[in-house]
C-alpha cells in the first residue's frame, strides 16, 4: 500500500475484495505502534454487521477504493475485536495468521560486550 497516503483520507472509502466483490466502507484505520504507518483498515460489512479487519500491505489504494487480496469470506471470518480501541500485539498476531501473512519474528540481538563500565579498570 502506499505510505504516503494520510489514512484520515482512507476513511469512508469503499473497499472491495479480490474479485471485486463490495466488501464495505473503511471505518477506522490503525497505525503501527513503531512507525506511524497505517497497518490495519476497520471495514464496516453492513448495515448492521460488524468491522472485520484487513491488512493494509498488501492491499492497493485503487481509483479511489480499496482493494483487498483476499476472498470477501475470509475477511468476512477475521477475529472480531471492536473498534475505537488499540490492537494488542496477540490481536495484530492473530490477524497476521488469520490472512496467512508472514509473522516472523525479528532477529535476536547479538549477545555483545558494548564495553565496561564507567570508572572500572580492565584487567
Amino acid at each position: 500500500m502506499q505510505t504516503d497516503i494520510d489514512p484520515r483520507n482512507l476513511i469512508g472509502r469503499k473497499a472491495f475484495d479480490r474479485n471485486g466483490t463490495k466488501i464495505g466502507t473503511i471505518d477506522e484505520v490503525y497505525l503501527d505502534d513503531a512507525t506511524g504507518v497505517p497497518e490495519w483498515a476497520a471495514i464496516r460489512t453492513g448495515l448492521f454487521s460488524r468491522d472485520a479487519f484487513v491488512p493494509l500491505e498488501p492491499s492497493e489504494l485503487i481509483d479511489g477504493t480499496l482493494r483487498v487480496p483476499f476472498e470477501r469470506a475470509l475477511i468476512k471470518d477475521a477475529p472480531d475485536f471492536g473498534v475505537g480501541r488499540h490492537l494488542s500485539p496477540e490481536q495484530e498476531l492473530q490477524l497476521y495468521h488469520h490472512y496467512g501473512l508472514d509473522t516472523a519474528a525479528p532477529p535476536d540481538f547479538p549477545d555483545r560486550d558494548f564495553g565496561h563500565l564507567a570508572g572500572t579498570e580492565e584487567p
